[in-house]
C-alpha cells in the first residue's frame, strides 16, 4: 500500500536558503561523513511543497562550521558539523526531539518514540554565519558611494537607498567589511547619524543584514513596558533550529544577556514555557521523513487536547507545534481534517486567545503556506487605524532578503486582496520612508 504521507517530504518554504548565483558562493564539494546523505542530495519534493512553493537551489543540507571555525567566505562549511560553536547535539529522534521523562513545562519532555536514523540538519541561512560574505564581488565603489552620500552637508537618501535596498545577505556583509576597511568608519553608525525616524529604521534593517536586523527585533519587542507580541512572534516562529540558534548567540554577545532569559522575564505561563520549547531549537528536521503512524499518533493527541479529553492537556498542542517540521505540520493539519471533519486551525482558535492563539496560527499559516502567511502578516501591519510601523519594516526587508520568496508574498497578496502589495505601501508611507520601502519590495 502506498505511503499516504510520501508527498509532505521537501525543502521547508520560509527559512531555506537561496542559491546565489555569485562567483565563489558554491558550497565546496566534500566526502559526506558515514550515514549521511551525499552533498548536493535532498529527499525529492514528490509534489507537496507549500501550495504553489517549489523548492529552491539550496545548499546542501547539514552544512555547519566546526566549532570555533567558519568556513571560507561565500562558502558553506563541511557537513555534519555543529554550528556556531555549539556542541554537536544528540541524534533526533522521531521528530527530532529526544525522548524525555513525561511532562510538558520543559524542552525535551514532549514524549514520543523515535524512529530512523539521523537526519541531516537544515543549514543556516545566508547572512546567519557571522563573517561570511560574497566572495568574487568587489563592494569599494558601493562603499565610496555610501560615505559620499553622507559626507558634508546633507544626506543623499536617494543613493544609500538605492544601494542598500539591492544588496542581498552576503553583498550586504561585503559592503559593511569594504566600508570599515577601506573608509575606516563603521556604516551602521554613519547611517544613525545622518538619517532619522522611520527612514533610518529601514536602512538600518538593511545594513545590519537578516541575523542582527533578527536581534535588534526581538530586543525591541521585549525592552520597555509591554511586549511587541508580533514582532517577537515573527522574529523567533517557525524558525530553523540552525538560525535561531544564530539568533542566541548573537544576542548574548550584543547585549550581553541570553536570549532565553530576556524572552521570558517578558511572558508568563502557558506562552512563557512555549517559548521555552520554540528557544531550544528543536525542531524536527525537514528531511525527517513522514511516519503515517506518527502523524496518526500526533493527530489524536492534538484532538483529545483540542476537545476537552480528559488526560491530554492542551499543553500538547503547543509542545507540538513548536517541535514538528513544516513538512510534519502539512501532514499534520491535512489528516487531522480527513480524520475529524474539522479544521485544525479553527479548532485551535476556539481553545485558544490572545498571544497564544496568534502564535500557534501563525506557525501552522507558515507551515501550509508560508508566501500567504507573510502576506497576511504585512497586511494587518497596515490594517485598520494607523501603521504598525516596526513589524511593516521587520516584514517588509525580511521578506526582501529572499527575492524568490518575495514574488510569491507579492502573488499571494494581490491574490488574496486584490491589490499590489507595493500600492498598498505607497497608500500607507510617504516621504523618503515610502521610497526606502518601495525600494525593498521592488
Amino acid at each position: 500500500m502506498a505511503n499516504p504521507y510520501q508527498n509532505y517530504s521537501g525543502a521547508p518554504g520560509y527559512n531555506p536558503n537561496p542559491a546565489y548565483a555569485q562567483p565563489g558562493q558554491q558550497p565546496p564539494q566534500q566526502p559526506p561523513p558515514h550515514g549521511a546523505p551525499p552533498q548536493g542530495y535532498y529527499p525529492p519534493p514528490q509534489g507537496y511543497p507549500p501550495q504553489g512553493y517549489p523548492p529552491q537551489g539550496y545548499p546542501p543540507q547539514g552544512q555547519y562550521p566546526p566549532p570555533g571555525q567558519y568556513p571560507p567566505q561565500g562558502q558553506y562549511p563541511p557537513p555534519q558539523q555543529p554550528g556556531y560553536g555549539y556542541p554537536a547535539q544528540p541524534p533526533p529522534g522521531g521528530y527530532g526531539i529526544p525522548p524525555g521523562a513525561p511532562g510538558y513545562g520543559a524542552p525535551g519532555q514532549f514524549p514520543q518514540p523515535g524512529y530512523g536514523a539521523p537526519v541531516a540538519p537544515t543549514p543556516p541561512s545566508p547572512g546567519y554565519i557571522p563573517g561570511q560574505m560574497a566572495t568574487g564581488r568587489d563592494a569599494t565603489k558601493d562603499a565610496e558611494a555610501l560615505r559620499k552620500a553622507m559626507k558634508g552637508f546633507g544626506t543623499d537618501e536617494t543613493t544609500l537607498i538605492d544601494i542598500l535596498s539591492r544588496a542581498d545577505p552576503l553583498y550586504m556583509a561585503l559592503i559593511n567589511d569594504t566600508y570599515t576597511k577601506k573608509i575606516k568608519r563603521n556604516l551602521e553608525q554613519d547611517i544613525a547619524k545622518e538619517c532619522s525616524g522611520k527612514l533610518e529604521k529601514v536602512l538600518l534593517a538593511l545594513v545590519r543584514g537578516p541575523l542582527m536586523q533578527d536581534v535588534y527585533a526581538v530586543n525591541e519587542a521585549i525592552k520597555g513596558m509591554g511586549t511587541n507580541e508580533s514582532l517577537l512572534d515573527n522574529v523567533l516562529l517557525g524558525r530553523t533550529n540552525a538560525d535561531i540558534k544564530a539568533i542566541k548567540e548573537a544576542y548574548k554577545k550584543t547585549f550581553g544577556s541570553s536570549l532565553e532569559a530576556d524572552v521570558r522575564a517578558d511572558l508568563s505561563a502557558a506562552t512563557e514555557q512555549f517559548y521555552n520549547n520554540v528557544m531550544a531549537a528543536e525542531r524536527a528536521e525537514e528531511a525527517t521523513p513522514i511516519d503515517p503512524n506518527l502523524i496518526d499518533q500526533d493527530v489524536k493527541s492534538l484532538h483529545g487536547a483540542l476537545r476537552g479529553n480528559l488526560g491530554v492537556p492542551k499543553s500538547v498542542v503547543f509542545q507540538m507545534l513548536a517541535r514538528r517540521s513544516d513538512a510534519q505540520l502539512r501532514a499534520i493539519s491535512d489528516a487531522y481534517k480527513a480524520q475529524n471533519g474539522t479544521d485544525l486551525e479553527a479548532d485551535i482558535s476556539e481553545l485558544f486567545d490572545g498571544h497564544m492563539k496568534d502564535a500557534l496560527v501563525q506557525i501552522l499559516r507558515g507551515a501550509r503556506n508560508p508566501a500567504r502567511k507573510d502576506a497576511q502578516l504585512l497586511e494587518e501591519s497596515m490594517a485598520g487605524f494607523g501603521t504598525k510601523d516596526e513589524l511593516l519594516i521587520y516584514m517588509a526587508v525580511r521578506v526582501h532578503w529572499n527575492r524568490d520568496h518575495m514574488e510569491k508574498v507579492k502573488d499571494a497578496y494581490r491574490n488574496k486582496y486584490g491589490k499590489e502589495l507595493r500600492s498598498r505601501v505607497a497608500g500607507e508611507t510617504k516621504g523618503d520612508y515610502e521610497k526606502a520601502l518601495l525600494a525593498v519590495l521592488q
